[in-house]
This record gives structure tokens, C-alpha cells and sequence, in this order.
């Protein structure tokens, strides 16, 4: 079988390989996508689009059409409050987290990725890979000569062993058993006559099973069996209830580890690769697609040519940070649902929980909404730009999709503008809802430079030259 060139190889055709694939696609990178799976997996490990990934995709047009076909619920999931985290008046353009499979989330990335050209090799596993100073080659079956890997492979990550990363981080502590299955437990929490519960999730046509493992074996990832998990069931809830037609059966535990690095030579780390965590706050899926969507336009920036000096290390300096704060937050929800009542910080967490204002921030916390990559004066910069109304060319349309095809952009609010370089689009619009001059949008939505009333265009060069490149600036009118 000949050699395959690729310009970025993918390892794993789950959401961040998937997004990451779609995203380079836009910008025109050749993408090969490598999945060990012969077909994606019936079931769906999670259910939950939150509010911050709903931003992201709406950038790009996806958002629209998923949540038509979910179920809108106003608030964040969280662990170990007594109440929901109401996303009311949280920094987003949409307040709610959204019910989908995350099987139906990938049916659509991958549709979004083949449209793009990504061509995906299902069956091939990455088995080994060596990198140059120029390529990276590897065997997956057939030899694959690519500029750039990333890997995408999971918490198990070949290619983050591979590649000589860290994943520091600390054990799990305790294991729980997961099974889609029919039964005629009641939804939400069942309890045993020693106080250990049964957790009982509805979904289509059958319900997820979450239980305390008591005796998990030495092989965490062994197979798990339907006796397994009817047998820790019944002794829970000291009776038996009969578990039938399992759909999928797994394990998991409360570890959390975070690459000691994103980013070694011309090997990359996203999603699981990058990081695992207790599932608390329903965060993996979203944490994946954030990552891609973050990584994805450096690396087509780089693949180009067109890249500033330092672009491609801002995504280990960004996401690193970002997953360091999520095992942050996953942890701390697991600790405070395990904690007595009585512990003075959990009584704490919860009054804060229950302030309208810190209700409000712990959501934007848990969610990822705070997200700021850049911190300034103005309280956009580093931040996604929100989707305010725009009137642009007398039409009327939504910030948002100045952004579908994946380039910078000026946003000029007031005439200032009258020439700009071929790396940025110059959109001359109006605004009833902002009192920014001019805005220099990140191919991600993230405000990279703010113009306000008086500044004119300072500090704009240097912003362009830290995201964009060294091509000429645009000039004032």
C-alpha cells in the first residue's frame, strides 16, 4: 500500500477529533483522520452540550439545527449543590444547557468534517510514530506521512505515551458502574437500607444506571458484565430488580490527570489525550470541542506559513491553563457532594450557591463561560465576543456569523477603516447594542483588540502581529 501525505494527521474520530479535523478543513489544511473503531459507537457516553460549547459552534453555524433537536434546560449541571446553577443572565447567547446524545453530536461533526474534504480511516489504530524537524510519520496499518499529529485518542493516548508527555495527576479513588439497560427502578436516586443509592437517568427507550463499585477489579478497564452490574445493584438496594438488555456497560472513576504539556515538536495533545477528570458538571465533551476549536486555526495557521512566531505554543499556554481549572473544578464538586453538611466550606459553597450572584458566577465557572484568554482594560478583551445584533450592508445579522468561515476579523462600528490586509476581513457594520468603536475578532470569536471612543487604532499593530501575522494593518479612513 503507498504512502499517504497528509498535512495534519488526527488520531481518534471522537468530538475533538472530529471538530479539530472540520476546523483545519475550513482553513484548507489536507486532514486525515486515523480511528481504531470500524463504525462510531452506538451508545453515547455523554448527553450535555453546555452553554459555552453552544457559543463556540454558533460561531461556525452548527449550534442552530442541535439545539432544534434537543432539550433546552436552564441551568449548568453541577454535583454536590442542593439546587441547580441558573445560567439566567450568564455571560452567553445561550442560557441553557442543551439535552442531545453525544452520539448525534459526532454523526453531525463528522458529516461537517467528510463536507470539508477530511478523509477518515476507520479501522486503522495508530500503532506507532516517529517525528523529524519537518514530519512526523507514522504506521496505523499503512504508513502516513503528515506535518502534524494530534492526538485524540482518549485518556489511554498512544500518542501522548508515544510522544514522551507527562500525565501527571492522581489516582481514582473509588470506581462506579455505568449501564444503559431497561428496568423498572424510578427515575432519579433510589437508596438502600444502608443509605448507599442507585442513580437512575432517563433516556430514549431505556435508562443509565450509575452505581458505587465495591470491589472493583485490579484491570479498571476490564469488561463489565450485565451480573456484574446486577449483582452490585441488589446488594445497594438489598432486593433485586431485574436489569435487562444492556446497551452498554462500562466503568469509571473519579481520576484526574492533565498533560504535563499540549504540544511536543509536531505532536499535539486535545480532549481526553489532554486530560481526564471526575464527571462531575457533565464537562468531557464540551472540554474536548473547546480544545479543537482553540487549536484548530493555529495549526492551519502554521501549516500556511502565516503563523506569527509563538502562535502554536499559545494553544499549550491557553488550554493548559483551561484544563488546569477544570480537574480544579471537577475535584471540588466531588468533594462537596462526599462532605458532612456541617463542614464550615461546604455550608460555605452552598450559601455562595445560593446568592443570585454567586449562583450566576459559579455556573459561568463550571461551564467555562469565564474563559479569558487575554485579560485587559476592556471587559471583552480575551473573552468570546458575544453575538450582538449587527446591521451590516443595511441587513441585519448576528455577530456570530461574521465568524462561519473561520478567518479574522475587524468588526468597524464606526467608519474608521478603509483598507486592511488579505489575512483580515474588514466588516463595516452598526450597533444598538454596543459602544465599541472596532473589535478584532480571533478566528475563535475571542476579542484579540478593543477600540473605544478616543483610542483610535492603538494598540491594533500589536494585536495583529501576536494573532494574525506581520501583514500590513488596517489603516484609519
Amino acid at each position: 500500500m503507498p504512502e499517504l501525505e497528509t498535512d495534519v494527521l488526527v488520531a481518534g474520530a471522537g468530538p475533538a477529533g472530529l471538530l479539530l479535523a472540520a476546523e483545519l478543513a475550513l482553513a484548507g489544511v489536507r486532514t486525515t483522520i486515523v480511528e481504531r473503531h470500524e463504525s462510531r459507537p452506538p451508545h453515547s457516553r455523554g448527553f450535555n452540550l453546555n452553554a459555552r460549547s453552544l457559543d463556540l459552534l454558533a460561531r461556525r453555524g452548527l449550534a442552530d439545527g442541535l439545539v432544534a433537536e434537543g432539550h433546552q434546560v436552564p441551568h449548568a449541571p453541577v454535583t454536590g449543590l442542593p439546587g441547580p446553577l441558573l445560567l439566567d443572565g450568564a455571560a452567553t447567547d445561550h442560557p441553557f444547557s442543551l439535552g442531545i446524545p453525544q452520539a448525534r453530536v459526532e454523526e453531525v461533526l463528522e458529516a461537517r468534517a467528510l463536507d470539508l474534504g477530511v478523509e477518515i480511516l476507520r479501522g486503522h489504530e495508530l500503532q506507532t510514530f516517529t517525528q523529524s524537524p519537518d514530519t512526523v510519520l507514522v504506521h496505523s496499518g499503512r504508513q502516513i506521512r503528515a506535518r502534524f499529529l494530534v492526538g485524540c485518542d482518549g485518556g489511554r493516548s498512544t500518542v501522548r505515551k508515544q510522544a514522551g508527555i507527562g500525565f501527571p495527576g492522581v489516582d481514582a479513588r473509588w470506581f462506579a458502574l455505568l449501564g444503559d439497560v431497561e428496568c423498572e427502578l424510578p427515575y432519579g436516586v433510589s437508596a438502600g437500607p444502608d443509605g448507599r443509592t442507585v442513580f437512575v437517568i432517563p433516556r430514549p427507550g431505556y435508562v443509565r444506571i450509575v452505581v458505587r463499585e465495591d470491589n472493583p477489579p485490579a484491570d479498571k478497564y476490564s469488561p463489565v458484565t450485565l451480573d456484574q452490574l446486577q449483582a452490585q445493584v441488589d446488594s445497594v438496594l438489598g432486593r433485586h430488580v431485574e436489569l435487562r438488555e444492556p446497551r452498554w456497560l462500562t466503568r469509571f472513576g473519579d481520576a484526574a490527570r492533565l498533560a504535563s504539556r499540549y504540544r511536543e515538536g509536531r505532536v499535539l495533545l486535545a480532549g481526553d489525550a489532554a486530560h481526564i477528570h471526575p464527571p462531575a458538571g457533565a464537562i468531557g465533551l464540551n472540554v474536548a470541542l473547546d480544545d479543537a476549536f482553540n487549536l484548530g486555526w493555529k495549526l492551519a495557521a502554521t501549516v500556511h506559513g502565516t503563523a506569527p512566531s509563538g502562535l502554536l505554543d499559545t494553544y499549550h499556554d491557553e488550554r493548559h491553563a483551561a484544563g488546569e481549572r477544570i480537574l480544579a473544578n471537577t475535584r471540588a464538586q466531588v468533594a462537596l457532594e462526599e462532605a458532612d453538611a456541617t463542614e464550615p466550606w461546604a455550608d460555605l459553597m452552598r450559601r455562595v450557591a445560593s446568592h443570585p450572584a454567586g449562583n450566576r458566577a459559579l455556573a459561568e465557572i463550571i461551564t467555562g463561560l469565564d474563559a479569558c484568554y487575554a485579560p485587559g482594560g476592556h471587559p471583552w478583551l480575551g473573552r468570546l465576543a458575544p453575538d450582538v445584533p449587527l446591521t451590516v450592508a443595511e441587513r441585519p445579522m448576528h455577530l456570530a456569523a461574521l465568524l462561519h468561515a473561520g478567518r479574522p476579523v475587524l468588526l468597524d462600528l464606526a467608519g474608521s477603516f478603509s483598507a486592511w490586509s488579505p489575512g483580515i476581513e474588514v466588516v463595516t457594520a452598526s450597533s444598538s447594542t454596543s459602544d465599541i468603536e472596532a473589535v478584532l475578532l480571533r478566528p475563535d470569536g475571542h476579542v484579540a483588540w478593543v477600540g473605544t471612543p478616543g483610542s483610535g487604532d492603538t494598540g491594533l499593530a500589536e494585536a495583529v502581529r501576536r494573532w494574525i501575522g506581520d501583514a500590513p494593518v488596517p489603516v484609519p479612513a
